[in-house]
């Protein structure tokens, strides 16, 4: 039983909007970990599993609901319906209130597209009830998988298509937040501490639009002003999640799978050395306060976030735990850093449970001080952001001190038109050691102290635990 509780288990969403190449990633992702010894479980669409069982929206439309759409229907001229007959392979999508077509006018043809049944939710009656026990059925298909995975002899890869909050991007706030009451379900809970990691995989309709197509699939009718509402909506509904990803169309279509792989590896550790061609990299960037007023954001998620340093063998390693809150409800992580052949640190993350983190909280380095932050996550020009708002107690030098940071492949002028605009970004920081948290934590002064940390990719010990910093920080300015 040892064994297999060594193994690790990684509970991965896949989700985005309308041609963003999920499912042809999903494949390639189960391959590619399938060579590496792994076993692969693929949770399917539970809106796909039972709408492809006959449900149709015309079962759980209400009466009047249809009974509206067909006087609508006997009212059109008898010469506009033969009209709109003759044209109607050649006319174009018609959307209404941001609803593809055929689930207002062709609703009794539909069985088997998911987003069309969650468009419809909330029109009344029987609906809403089956998008209720659509989640219900997901939580259970994903917790079957879940423990195959925990009681598999292998390291086990468990890729949901799609996940719990997917559903909120489709139904308005009030009915979801009474739907979340009704079935004492916290999606805080259920965003953060479900799933390892979500990936969103951008719809070719924001930034490829030449290859965006419906023609491939049966039942896809967005045109691409709509198929780019419904992407962020997709993406929106994740933010706040601790490992969140997007993954954009700034290169070709091949790149970006091998981008969704690669990031997928990071997360676990997994050095892959020079495979995936394409290095999405973390950036980061520091913030000059004060604040922009909140309604300068885009749709964000606040939290608290909690970082105490742990003891280590040695310099090369650090390790650290997390914990990160809203309303109340924490999720806790311990992560270790080290240096990998290929010259990459790799950070290897463990979810815990709050026993645990009480536990490994005694192996505390009294050497750092506690990090407090306000973390605020939100998307802007289709790119993920997280900011830290260094919060008291601390040393002197957080005090003030605002950082920004995102993953991307994008460098240069491409990389500052996409940097929130509302924001006044001082400077790029990537791989300051000054910004680095390992360093901002330290008790002693910079100058004194033989911890400063200026790579873990150096040559020996000794050139890790020498100090003669860049530049000494006051106030979060340098």
């Amino acid at each position: 039983m040892d064994a297999i509780e060594e193994r690790k288990v990684y509970r991965l969403v896949l989700t985005g909007g309308p041609c963003g190449g999920k499912t042809t990633g999903q494949s390639r992702l189960c391959t590619f970990f399938e060579n590496l010894g792994w076993k692969v479980f693929r949770v399917p669409e539970t809106a796909t599993i039972l709408l492809s069982g006959g449900i149709k929206f015309s079962d759980l439309v209400a009466e009047e609901d249809r009974s509206k759409k067909k006087a609508h229907e006997s009212g059109t001229s008898a010469s506009t319906v033969s009209a709109s007959s003759t044209s109607a392979a050649t006319k174009p999508p018609v959307f209404k209130d941001g609803v593809p077509e055929h689930s207002v006018i062709d609703i009794d043809k539909i069985t088997t597209c998911p987003r069309c049944m969650a468009a419809a939710v909330g029109k009344v009656g029987d609906v809403y009830k089956f998008q209720e026990n659509l989640l219900r059925t997901m939580i259970q298909i994903e917790n079957t998988y879940f423990e195959l995975g925990r009681t598999s002899n292998k390291n086990c890869l468990i890729i949901c298509d799609r996940g719990f909050m997917d559903a909120s991007a489709y139904i308005s706030k009030e009915k979801w937040d009474r739907m979340m009451r009704s079935n004492n379900w916290n999606p805080v809970e259920l965003r953060d501490n479900r799933y390892n990691q979500i990936i969103h995989m951008v719809s070719a309709a924001n930034g490829a639009e030449q290859f965006y197509a419906t023609e491939e699939h049966s039942c896809r009718s967005e045109g691409v002003t709509l198929a780019r509402e419904l992407d962020y909506k997709a993406a929106s509904a994740w933010i706040g999640h601790p490992y969140f990803d997007v993954i954009d169309n700034s290169t070709d279509f091949e790149n970006k799978v091998n981008r969704m792989i690669e990031c997928v590896c990071q997360k676990l550790g997994i050095d892959i050395g020079d495979r995936l061609s394409i290095t999405s990299r973390k950036v980061k960037f520091l913030v000059s306060g004060p604040m922009s007023a909140d309604t300068a954001f885009p749709a964000f998620q606040d939290f608290e976030v909690v970082h105490h340093y742990l003891q280590c063998a040695g310099p090369r390693v650090q390790a650290r735990l997390r914990k990160r809150g809203q309303n109340g409800r924490w999720s806790y992580i311990h992560t270790i850093r080290r240096p990998q052949q290929h010259g990459q640190s790799i950070e290897v993350r463990t979810q815990l449970s709050h026993r645990d983190y009480l536990n490994m909280l005694t192996q505390q380095d009294d050497a750092h001080f506690t990090i407090y932050k306000k973390r605020r996550c939100f998307l802007v020009n289709n790119q993920y952001f997280q900011m830290d708002i260094y919060k008291e107690p601390s040393h002197p030098r957080c005090k003030g001190l605002i950082l920004l940071e995102t993953y991307t492949s994008l460098t240069g002028d491409k990389l500052k038109a996409i940097l929130p605009k509302f924001l006044n970004i001082v400077k790029e920081v990537t791989g300051q050691p000054d910004y680095s948290m390992f360093n901002l934590s330290l008790r002693e002064d910079w100058n004194n102290t033989k911890k400063f940390c200026h790579s873990l990719h150096d040559q020996d010990d000794a050139d890790v635990k020498t100090n003669g910093h860049s530049q000494k920080m006051i106030n979060g300015k340098a």
